[in-house]
């Protein structure tokens, strides 16, 4: 087997809409960063046997995902792409306490299985300069344990 790198940018990310177990590809990313440590917890477990060295035990994990791209809407209707209107949808005020929750796959192509989070969804900053197109950005926060499933 070889190892090779591979790209960033081949990441497939999916948001549930609202049909369960159906998915909808979230369009055009220009960048995606998974931070696997984000919301993690710990406990000091030093005491006077430690000797003088620090110990730890972690008691919670997490994870969030930084989603970043460019705005893009019909230029007739206004219309977001349907997986960018889902992500937003699901970042609107009006999604608090359970109603906050929703869920995302996402894989390399190179990947057999999805990686499945429930989670949250807020929306970064978005605009920018005089000669810049107006950016678009969401934080996606894992929420319970992750799942996977079989690539179909």
């Amino acid at each position: 087997m070889t190892q090779r790198k591979i790209n960033a940018r081949d990441i497939v990310v999916e948001v549930e809409s609202s049909t369960p177990d159906t998915w909808l590809r979230v369009e055009n990313l220009a960048g995606v960063t998974i931070n696997r440590g984000e919301n993690e917890e710990t406990a000091d477990t030093g005491d006077f046997d430690s000797e003088g060295a620090y110990e730890q035990e972690i008691m919670q994990r997490g994870a969030t995902m930084e989603l970043a791209g460019l705005e893009l809407k019909d230029h007739l209707t206004g219309a977001l792409q349907p997986g960018r209107a889902r992500v937003e949808e699901m970042a609107g005020e009006d999604k608090v306490g359970s109603d906050s929750l929703g869920r995302i796959r996402f894989r390399h192509p190179t990947q057999t299985t999805w990686r499945i989070w429930t989670c949250t969804f807020s929306l970064g900053e978005s605009g920018g300069e005089s000669n810049a197109k107006s950016a678009w950005a969401a934080t996606i926060t894992k929420s319970g344990l992750s799942t996977t499933a079989a690539v179909s």
